[in-house]
């Protein structure tokens, strides 16, 4: 079977991708080929930074892989954190990052957000992006223990609570990096 490598040292992620793929590729995690530099991200965009991955690990290793990058962009910000969502406070502290939201949106009617994925796949010289997004609002305070990063103040369109009040399933049959992955499955299955 054909390997694949996944961009991350997240195995969460490796092992949900890997049943997902099974009987079309092995899937395999930077760890598991032996990649522990922590792979810069420079660009300016979602995409710009998946692919920043993909080019680095097919780079150095000539392997086929792909990479996902992730954010929460808030219209009454102009998108912000956007790209910066892990360290928007300048730390990767999730709580002060909710906080810093939460306080710059202080009065502010306009709460539409959204949460994007970009993901970027490096078949031999080709390259492939996949896009998920999830419409929704930014609550003005947290609600729910379940999820990581802003899923606390994110509810997304359509439902009355947030990604973190939501079961690990419900949230992922419907999230912005599960749309992404839905596309990078079925080309993958289909070519």
């Amino acid at each position: 079977m054909p390997k694949l490598v996944f961009a991350t040292n997240n195995q969460y992620k490796v092992q949900e991708v890997q049943h997902l793929l099974e009987g079309v590729y092995t899937v395999l995690s930077l760890s598991d080929i032996g990649c522990n530099e922590d792979i810069p991200e420079t660009g300016s965009t979602f995409a710009e930074n998946a692919a920043l991955k993909t080019a680095y690990v097919s780079g150095k290793l000539g392997l086929d892989c792909f990479a996902d990058d992730s954010g929460l962009e808030i219209a009454a910000l102009n998108d912000e954190p956007g790209i910066f969502s892990a360290r928007y406070s300048g730390t990767r502290d999730v709580q002060k990052n909710i906080e810093l939201v939460l306080e710059k949106m202080k009065g502010m009617g306009d709460r539409r957000a959204r949460f994007k994925t970009v993901i970027s796949l490096k078949l031999g010289a080709q390259d492939y992006l996949f896009e998920g997004v999830i419409n929704g609002r930014i609550r003005e305070a947290p609600a729910g223990s379940q999820g990581f990063g802003y899923d606390p103040i994110f509810e997304p369109e359509g439902y009355s609570h947030t990604f973190a009040e939501m079961s690990v399933s419900e949230k992922n049959s419907i999230s912005h990096r599960a749309q992404a992955m839905q596309k990078l499955i079925a080309f993958l299955k289909g070519a």
